[in-house]
């Protein structure tokens, strides 16, 4: 209440920053005259100018008001659209490296033209994230025409591009992209063997469109690159058979809450009789009790159409906060394969990884971060502790009006659907479109159900059909139209009352294919939407009805933005009951107390600040929940991260040939130093000196044979120098019949192929180590600090044997003599078939004989007692 007091007397901490940004605002102003007057190519050479002012040391910072004012004039030339001032102020806040809150509508998009432009002259790339490929292909070609303009080259990576293709992308100035294609990208560069193959870079300045779903939706799930293991997966349709006989509350119990489920004793009994195992937690079983516990999830907690389809026979996920497909993507540790047997759908097998990063670790690495959104606020804390990024908001071009209404909750969910139907009917009668938006597909597809049985047209968008998601979003402002549309669906694309032109003549006709009738169509259609557009704005706009609340507040926030965007009217209501989720797993036994006080009859919904607050508090609870498991997450990847940046770094060095010939025999000498002292002691006698195991060592790493006797006769010192000088001759020998051209290029191969196995290897020993360290609790130990300790030993043990295996390999390999690699690229025939094989008319030359000649009629010689031409099917 005191802060609410003081901010209204001297004002926020966001405004004093806001009116920090006005003297910029009108700087910009001034150039604008000046401006106009020139031409296209005079404006355009100023691009030349602000580059040769950066060579000569000007900092950049210093051209921020001249370069915004040629953006501003070029957008209003090359696409007619003019920045307004508060846009200005949303550009310097992304400039300066921070995350810029804007409402819906206010044109993020053409905001991000200004500091893209202005860090793209300091020619270090600049990459802009969004959210999926059709995003990032629709701003890549539209906003690429500002840049085109003033001499800049705008690059777009999609998924399926060759590496030329990308390795083009990212020459450009500007790259646009999805955060998984920047990401897998990284991880890409670090599994190739050629640095000509490389594509991304650098890690200069980010500009992360839609921040909170990236930088917090998506960080729960880290970015992985796998390859098949060799486990068996028929194991999961055995143990799927038997779970339907287990029953809830008895054999398991569930926690949706925290999304877990486990077996209690009697499940564990019960299951054991049903699979014919005597213990299911004998080492031996182990195997089976995971599938069970995870099968047990699968029944339990993953519903078909909510958290995954089944399409075309395989299991596709869907992303709980944007409601969208996610092909591609796998549940670990053996949940995928647990859904796929409850399906009944082909099992994949399970994959090993191979390389992985978390989104969090990945945004880390760029020297400047900034994000645009329309809902940033409510997670300022996770942003400011994760990514060191702070949230400003910036003020609209046009007051809001949009009409928040109250929530109203009803008892049931057939009260509610009843209601919201009852409601979508009035308004479509009276022609105010509706945006309705839903948790999940299933609850999208109920719904509909119950419209058409009110003949009441309506589109519905879902991951089903997110093909035409733009262009059925783009259209939901149109006079009586009914969308249907789960969570974020169209995020990114306007809705713009009475319809979207370019969409509908889009539709008709491309503008490539017949540019006049595309004209001619986009004219026809501006004019219709224009009249339509007052029409809709006298019904009140666009509503929005929120079918539940999301567990984030911001997903709700998301969805009421989508309507009064740029000062138009419109207004938004949730319709709630006591079955939906939020609801039943966090406010229930409260709100039905509350709800049987006040004597509520069926069907009669009630309106109250304090359900509204009940519901806040709840997705308070969520929010900190998600956070704390983002947080665990990357806690542990943060001490990953750190490996990970070694072993990249080293394969980097490998393939920019930093690391050359002479390491190989540096670590050779250091391994030699360590066994001779290893084997002769200082504090043992001569004559307990392992002489042998210095001789096989020798023989071992660097393939040379050494004479036990000979070495009796040296010191330590002196037998460290023999090995050493020995292995170097060896090696400089090999080098001379290779050819130092073909062992260079041996040696990487061996450095980044060692360098890969082990670290791959090193991963699956880090994920096994995480899914038991949890224990550690039990014995008053931090996990986290255990996890740390253990991994670091995991990871020195790698490193040693990365450099035993190299020395050992490099030394080893051998030049193949021309002959013998001639013999080996000829084609092997097959193998005759046995009943091909026609033996002489007369007798045939047995394999263990040289003196005696069988007939056909003869005993075989094999022992068998039939004659040889019956034993060996002769004809």
């Amino acid at each position: 209440m005191i802060a609410q007091i003081l901010a209204k007397i001297f004002g926020t901490r966001n405004d004093r920053e806001i009116k920090k940004l006005l003297p910029l605002v009108q700087t910009v102003n001034a150039f604008e005259p000046a401006l106009k007057r020139l031409s296209d190519e005079a404006l355009r050479g100023r691009t030349a100018g602000f580059l040769e002012k950066l060579d000569q040391g000007c900092p950049v910072a210093d051209l921020t008001a001249e370069a915004f004012a040629v953006v501003r004039e070029a957008g209003r030339r090359a696409l007619n659209m003019r920045h307004f001032d508060v846009q200005i102020i949303g550009g310097k806040i992304l400039f300066d490296g921070t995350i810029a809150e804007m409402k819906t509508g206010e044109g993020k998009t053409l905001v991000a033209t200004l500091p893209a432009y202005l860090r793209a002259l300091e020619r270090k790339g600049v990459h802009i994230m969004t959210v999926n490929d059709y995003l990032a292909r629709r701003d890549a070609e539209w906003m690429g025409r500002i840049y085109r303009f003033l001499g800049l080259e705008v690059g777009c990576l999609q998924s399926g591009m060759s590496d030329e293709d990308r390795q083009n992308a990212y020459r450009a100035h500007i790259t646009y992209g999805t955060n998984n294609e920047f990401g897998f990208d990284y991880l890409r560069d670090n599994m190739k063997f050629e640095a000509s193959s490389l594509v991304q870079p650098g890690h200069h300045y980010v500009i992360v469109d839609e921040v909170d779903s990236i930088l917090i939706d998506e960080a729960r799930t880290p970015l992985i690159i796998s390859g098949p293991s060799e486990e068996n997966v028929d194991i999961y349709y055995r143990v799927d058979k038997i779970i339907p006989r287990l029953k809830a509350g008895t054999d398991y119990d569930v926690d949706e809450k925290h999304k877990t489920a486990s077996l209690s004793e009697t499940g564990v009994t019960h299951a054991e009789d049903l699979l014919r195992v005597k213990n299911l937690y004998d080492p031996s079983n182990i195997d089976i009790l995971h599938c069970l516990q995870q099968g047990v999830r699968a029944h339990a907690l993953y519903k078909s159409d909510v958290d995954y389809i089944v399409k075309e026979g395989e299991v596709i996920i869907v992303d709980e906060f944007t409601g969208r497909l996610m092909p591609g993507r796998r549940w670990s540790d053996g949940l995928h394969q647990a859904v796929e047997a409850k399906e009944g759908v082909k099992i994949e097998g399970e994959n090993q990884t191979l390389a992985t990063i978390t989104i969090q670790n990945y945004i880390r690495m760029y020297k400047i971060k900034a994000g645009m959104t329309g809902t940033a606020l409510t997670e300022a804390v996770e942003f400011d502790k994760i990514y060191k990024l702070d949230v400003m908001t910036v003020p609209t071009h046009q007051p809001m009006v949009r009409d928040d209404r109250q929530d109203v909750i009803f008892g049931s969910l057939k009260e509610k659907f009843a209601a919201i139907v009852e409601e979508i009917k009035a308004l479509h009668a009276k022609g105010q479109p509706v945006l309705v938006g839903t948790i999940s597909i299933e609850k999208s597809e109920l719904l509909s159900t119950f419209l058409r049985r009110e003949h009441i047209p309506h589109v519905v968008l879902n991951a089903k059909y997110h093909e035409r998601e733009a262009e059925i979003v783009a259209q939901a402002g149109r006079k009586g139209s009914v969308t249907i549309a789960t969570n974020m669906a169209g995020r990114g694309t306007d809705i713009l009352l009475g319809g979207n032109p370019e969409f509908l003549a889009m539709k008709e006709c491309h503008p490539e294919e017949n540019p006049e009738k595309h004209a001619r169509l986009l004219e026809e259609y501006r004019i219709k939407c224009a009249a339509e557009h007052e029409e809709v704005v006298a019904a009140g706009g666009l509503h929005i009805l929120g079918t539940e609340r999301h567990e984030a507040r911001r997903i709700d926030n998301q969805l009421r933005g989508r309507s009064g965007r740029q000062g138009d009217p419109g207004s938004s209501r949730f319709y709630l009951c006591l079955e939906d989720d939020l609801m039943r797993i966090f406010a229930s036994d409260r709100m039905a107390a509350f709800m049987r006080r006040f004597g509520m009859n069926e069907g009669v919904p009630i309106e109250s600040r304090m359900v509204s607050r009940a519901i806040e508090r709840a997705q308070k609870q969520v929010e900190a929940h998600n956070f704390d498991t983002r947080k665990h997450l990357l806690d542990y990847d943060d001490v990953m991260n750190k490996q990970r940046e070694a072993i990249y770094t080293m394969r980097r060095e490998i393939l920019e040939d930093k690391m050359t010939r002479e390491y190989i025999l540096d670590v050779g000498r250091n391994i030699a130093d360590f066994f001779v002292d290893e084997a002769c002691p200082s504090t043992k006698d001569i004559q307990e000196w392992n002489i042998a195991g210095i001789v096989q060592k020798a023989s071992y790493y660097y393939n040379i044979a050494l004479n036990a006797d000979e070495l009796r006769e040296l010191s330590p010192e002196d037998i460290k120098t023999l090995v050493k000088d020995r292995s170097r001759a060896a090696y400089e020998d090999k080098v001379g019949r290779m050819g130092p051209e073909l062992m260079t290029l041996h040696e990487k191969f061996i450095m980044l192929r060692v360098v890969d196995t082990q670290w791959k290897d090193h991963l699956l020993a880090l994920d096994r180590l995480r899914e038991g360290i949890g224990m550690r609790a039990y014995a008053q130990r931090d996990p986290l600090v255990e996890y740390k300790r253990e991994s670091f030993d995991l990871f020195e043990a790698m490193m040693d044997r990365i450099e035993d295996l190299i020395v050992s390999y490099a030394f080893h390999v051998e030049p193949v003599p021309p002959e013998q690699l001639e013999q080996a690229r000829k084609p092997v025939p097959p193998p005759p078939r046995p009943r091909e094989i026609a033996a002489p008319q007369t007798s045939v030359q047995v394999a263990h004989t040289t003196d005696h000649k069988v007939g056909r009629n003869d005993p075989c010689p094999c022992g068998s007692g039939k004659k040889y031409k019956k034993c060996h099917g002769a004809a």
